[in-house]
């Protein structure tokens, strides 16, 4: 089942919430602020961020901006404010829908449903990305920043499968048995040699490496 981060100062909103959406078979994690809510979107790999607009120092639109600058997560932002123009800024923001307060819960969980929908679709792989890395299934297109790159078959299923766990160390032996097969009987310096590919493409203009070696263990995307 999918997790979700919920982040709402209102600790009667956030509560209700979560009562609501765990009844409904989902993992829930919560934040009180928009400073909580980074962190924990920077120590989970969420499914989908139920966010508030207004909160007391970082607010939701900047939360918001920011999950937009490293992944494709879907944000369904709450308000108390039903303007036009706050609805078009939290849209603007990144959010990909907007729920104005006070909601009824049906609602909240068929958008819930509607946006999970939308990112489970077989028709619609969802894009990877990661600070300026990004990677479309759909397209097979990579590209750092604005910097266009071309990648193997191979070198692509490798790139997709840290970016979808991004941030996550991930072991030797769980890469090579998911990139090249749990059959694969070849020697584990192959996992190295690509890596190396990888790095000489993400990093060709003087980039900031983001496949980093974790010593003993595997590989992260991280900065």
């Amino acid at each position: 089942m999918a997790t979700l981060l919920i982040a709402d100062d209102d600790r009667k909103i956030t509560d209700m919430l979560r009562r609501t959406l765990l009844y409904e078979g989902y993992q829930v994690i919560t934040a009180a602020d928009g400073q909580e809510a980074l962190a924990q979107i920077r120590a989970h790999q969420f499914d989908l961020i139920v966010l508030d607009r207004m909160m007391p120092g970082i607010d939701g639109l900047e939360v918001a901006r920011r999950v937009r600058g490293v992944d494709a997560t879907p944000i369904l932002m709450l308000t108390a404010r039903d303007a036009i123009e706050d609805r078009v800024a939290g849209l603007d923001s990144g959010a990909d829908d907007y729920l104005v307060k006070p909601f009824a819960p049906q609602e909240l969980l068929a958008r819930i449903r509607a946006l999970l929908r939308r990112v489970e679709s077989p028709n619609m792989p969802r894009p990877l990305a990661y600070a300026d890395l990004r990677l479309d299934p759909a397209t097979r297109e990579t590209r750092r920043g604005e910097r266009r790159f071309d990648l193997s078959p191979k070198e692509f299923d490798l790139l997709s499968y840290l970016l979808r766990h991004a941030r996550q160390v991930l072991p030797r032996a769980r890469i090579i048995e998911t990139v090249w097969g749990e059959d694969f009987y070849g020697d584990d310096n192959v996992l190295d040699v690509y890596i190396g590919y990888l790095r000489q493409k993400t990093e060709a203009d003087g980039e900031s490496r983001l496949i980093q070696t974790v010593r003993g263990v595997g590989y992260v995307i991280r900065e």
